[in-house]
């Protein structure tokens, strides 16, 4: 796709439209939302721009999808690659995070490869991005636990089980050991397929590369959290008098 380069704004009318996009989600005060994602979108100035409007905003995580998985056929205007050279390569997409999108962010995560689910519309099997997997995941860990818990894990990461809130039945990129190990030293949190278990998020790291409890996704969560819900009970009392009374509220 030509959006996996990186088109001026100006000359590009698919990169012009996404940026207009994400600026229409930048004022706090005008919409609320804790998550953000563009499933499919793979270029590294637009996920760097929802990474960032998302850490300026502090009040939610971005859900990206990385350049070097999995390319769609139907993301190939002319002369699309064989369907051996449009698979997820790990190594590449490693490389990609590491020396092109450069983030260091607790406000962005992604993970790895692309899943293919049943449309309950019509039944037939489609392949999407993981960022698809990711939303539906960290959506179930909130309702069946809490925010701050870990969306990961057979508990509340497992797409088999429908955690995601759709049928997942399989993962474009069987991943070994050691791949999941490479990809989360990456803080990329691989989407792992066991012979018995089945599909599951194996990782739940931020984009952070500074090693601290934000690396964690339930740790970012919880503070975005903690902070909206301080604002909104600080905005009651915004103009009392700073005496007693004010203070026991």
């Amino acid at each position: 796709s030509f959006l996996n380069d990186t088109p001026a704004p100006t000359s590009n009318y698919a990169m012009n439209s996404l940026q207009v996009a994400i600026d229409t989600l930048r004022d706090p005060e005008v919409i609320e939302y804790n998550l953000a994602a563009m499933p499919g979108i793979k270029n590294n100035t637009l996920n760097k721009t929802l990474v960032d409007m998302c850490e300026s905003r502090g009040d939610a995580l971005a859900i990206i999808d990385l350049r070097h998985d999995y390319i769609s056929a139907y993301e190939c205007a002319t002369g699309c690659p064989d369907p051996a050279d449009r698979l997820p390569n790990v190594n590449q997409a490693i490389l990609n995070v590491r020396n092109e999108l450069q983030l260091n962010s607790s406000y962005g995560a992604a993970y790895f490869p692309w899943v293919q689910i049943r449309d309950i519309s019509n039944g037939q099997f489609v392949w999407v991005p993981p960022s698809v997997a990711a939303l539906g995941a960290i959506s179930y860990s909130q309702k069946a636990s809490e925010l701050w818990f870990a969306p990961a894990g057979f508990t509340r990461g497992g797409l088999s089980a429908g955690n995601a809130g759709i049928p997942v039945v399989s993962v474009r990129k069987r991943l070994t050991s050691k791949e999941r190990d490479k990809l989360y030293d990456a803080n990329i949190n691989p989407i792992a397929q066991f012979p018995a278990e089945g599909i599951v998020i194996f990782g739940q790291k931020t984009l952070q590369v500074t090693q601290s409890a934000l690396d964690r996704i339930n740790v970012r969560r919880l503070l975005i959290f903690l902070k909206r819900e301080i604002s909104r009970f600080a905005s009651t009392l915004l103009f009392d008098q700073n005496v007693r009374t004010t203070w026991n509220r």
